[in-house]
């Protein structure tokens, strides 16, 4: 086995041509697929898979000769591990633990107090790896001890950041443990191999647990693994994984505020080291490089300058127009046609087409029923490659690559769900608008031939590829790469609507935050009033009747600013959701301003302990309001 594989690696010897990825000569030779080793767990496997992903390389290498590069390639110096972890910690929103502002550490002090013990371990690692390496530089910065922040905590309360006891978090995680799958490892030599994962998922579903720390949840499974309880495993198949019913609403990317949606990727990216260290990941966070450039066009564009084109075009666009078109041009063509995306279209035609869409696209004049349909596939997927800066970002492709590391389906999709909520707002709705795009592929299956296997080894190398960053390795490692990115470009499309959700456990963190602030802005205020004379008494009676006077117990009292009936007392009952809300104020609707659609309308939850959110129709009025009891209640539309 090992010898054949062996064979098989110098036969698709990767090499690197002008930042892509290329096929050695030899390959146009062998038209044998690869001597893939299968466990009899894995015969729903599409035979042809792996051939579709060394076909798709040797497409980009034949592109890639046939186009003109518009980028300087370039060797990324590799920073050291102090600079490393002191980009960490910025990216964490604790920058100010370090350098010239460490000696007043206070206004992170509230932030570090709502971290879990994993998350904390994670902080208190990095803190000290840039301290020594400060220390070895001579600088005279003061580096706050975070043991001695972490140790008061602990001093004064042995509880999880959602106030339930550490047990209790134990407790609730033991129901989750015994339904997960672990990854089986194909050994190769002393390397690991990841299988490739089946098309078809068991028909059992598993609750994905987005109330305690996924970080937690690992160390919980580790222990109870030491303790023989853990059911093991070796099934290959993808879980059909779902989300168990939140009763307080289910949080989406988008549903928030700016302001706490920035507090959500600082914990996402603690939360995200926290479980690769539980898990002896290595985690390097690579730092942006900045690349040459074209400031203008559409091809190796990056994606904001891309977007600002765009918007003065179509204000509010949030997905680059050429790419909407791409897509549009490939749904006309009908997405049952057979070989959709893995049949190229001519490498020299491809190239004219560009220089024609370089020139007319933005005048209108270009002429699309000249384009066929696997012409445009090759052009959307030469777009998504030829992006100065990776899709997946520069700074976690590396991150994204490892999570064919983790040890379980989870785990996996736990990691990405957090990679995605850290991705840059133009590079996550750009791939969300991909992977919806190539689910309706894998949904004309039967006809056009794209299994999600299939379209995975496709996808794969276009997304995983980058020229800004160093991935140079052996070539066993990179055959193991080929698996292994193809099976996270599986779980990206088939748990899609997962990722895009924001944990509850993280949202708890940011209510957690919010609070503490109003208590020492309050705080503050109440010395501001007391030293301006003011009756202390007097103030805080004020404060209460401000948010209790018109609303009995029970009752809340919903605005709909843009409706004709503005406001209505609602009594809260077990049963009353945020659709029925919306549901009262549309039923006595004559007619909504021309400006508003009926489906453009959504509750919201606004102040309390956050700052703004989005509700979505499931919410059960009753229990979010006990969770924020001092929040408005608003109906409006979505900013676009």
């Amino acid at each position: 086995m090992v010898t054949a594989v062996t064979k098989l690696v110098h036969c698709f010897h990767l090499s690197r041509r002008y930042g892509q990825y290329a096929l050695n000569q030899e390959t146009t030779k062998v038209k044998e697929k690869p001597p893939f080793d299968r466990s009899s767990s894995q015969d729903s496997v599409d035979e042809l898979s792996m051939e579709d992903y060394w076909a798709e390389l040797e497409n980009i290498k034949k592109s890639s000769e046939n186009r003109q590069e518009d980028q300087e390639v370039v060797v990324v110096k590799e920073p050291d591990e102090g600079e490393l972890e002191e980009e960490w910690l910025k990216e964490a929103g604790l920058s100010n633990l370090f350098g010239e502002s460490a000696e007043d550490p206070q206004e992170s002090m509230v932030f570090l107090s709502t971290l879990t013990r994993t998350q904390a371990a994670a902080v208190q690692k990095r803190v000290e790896t840039v301290s020594q390496t400060l220390r070895k530089k001579n600088k005279q910065y003061q580096i706050p001890d975070v043991r001695d922040i972490f140790a008061q905590q602990r001093e004064s309360k042995e509880k999880a950041p959602d106030g339930t006891e550490s047990q209790s978090v134990r407790t609730n995680e033991n129901k989750y443990q015994g339904k997960d799958d672990q990854a089986s490892n194909l050994v190769v030599g002393e390397k690991e191999q990841i299988p490739l994962a089946p098309e078809e998922a068991p028909a059992s579903e598993t609750d994905i647990n987005l109330e305690v720390s996924f970080a937690e949840q690992a160390v919980n499974q580790k222990e109870s693994s030491k303790d023989g309880t853990q059911k093991q495993g070796n099934n290959t198949l993808l879980p059909n994984f779902r989300l168990p019913i939140d009763k307080t609403g289910t949080t989406r990317i988008g549903d928030l505020a700016p302001q706490d949606m920035k507090k959500v990727c600082y914990l996402a990216l603690i939360e995200l080291t926290a479980l690769y260290d539980v898990l002896g990941i290595e985690l390097k966070q690579q730092k942006a490089v900045k690349i040459k450039t074209k400031d203008s066009g559409l091809f190796c564009v990056p994606l904001t300058v891309l977007l600002e084109q765009d918007q003065r075009k179509v204000p509010g666009t949030k997905i680059p127009l050429i790419f909407q078109k791409l897509i549009s041009r490939i749904e006309e063509g009908g997405l049952e046609t057979e070989g959709l995306l893995r049949i190229p279209g001519a490498a020299i035609r491809i190239k004219n087409l560009c220089q024609e869409l370089e020139a007319k696209f933005y005048e209108g004049t270009f002429n699309w029923d000249s384009v066929k349909q696997h012409d445009a596939a090759s052009l959307l997927k030469l777009f998504v490659r030829e992006l100065p800066q990776p899709l997946l970002s520069v700074e976690y492709l590396k991150a994204f690559q490892a999570v064919q590391n983790l040890p379980t389906k989870k785990q996996q999709l736990q990691a990405l769900n957090l990679l995605v909520i850290l991705l840059p707002d133009a590079n996550r709705d750009t791939l969300k608008a991909l992977l919806e795009f190539l689910q309706r592929v894998i949904d004309n299956k039967e006809k056009n031939k794209m299994t999600v296997m299939n379209v995975a080894m496709v996808m794969a190398p276009n997304l995983f590829m980058c020229h800004a960053l160093d991935l140079k390795s052996s070539e066993q490692r990179e055959f193991v790469m080929a698996a292994g990115t193809a099976n996270i470009m599986n779980l990206l499309i088939k748990y899609q609507k997962l990722l895009w959700t924001i944990p509850k456990f993280l949202v708890n963190q940011v209510r957690k935050q919010n609070t503490e602030n109003l208590k020492k802005d309050k705080k503050m205020m109440k010395k501001l009033l007391k030293k301006m004379a003011y009756d202390r008494e007097k103030y805080e009676k004020q404060d209460k009747s401000a948010n209790d006077a018109d609303v009995p117990q029970g009752v809340i009292r919903v605005q709909a600013p843009h409706l004709s009936k503005v406001s209505m007392a609602i009594q809260l009952t077990e049963e009353l959701k945020a659709s029925d809300v919306l549901a009262r104020f549309l039923s006595q609707e004559s007619g909504i301003a021309q400006t508003l659609k009926k489906e453009e309308l959504f509750l919201y939850e606004i102040g309390g302990n956050i700052g703004e959110r989005c509700l979505d129709d499931e919410t059960y009025m009753k229990d979010l309001y006990q969770l924020n009891p001092n929040a408005e209640w608003v109906i409006k539309s979505k900013p676009s």
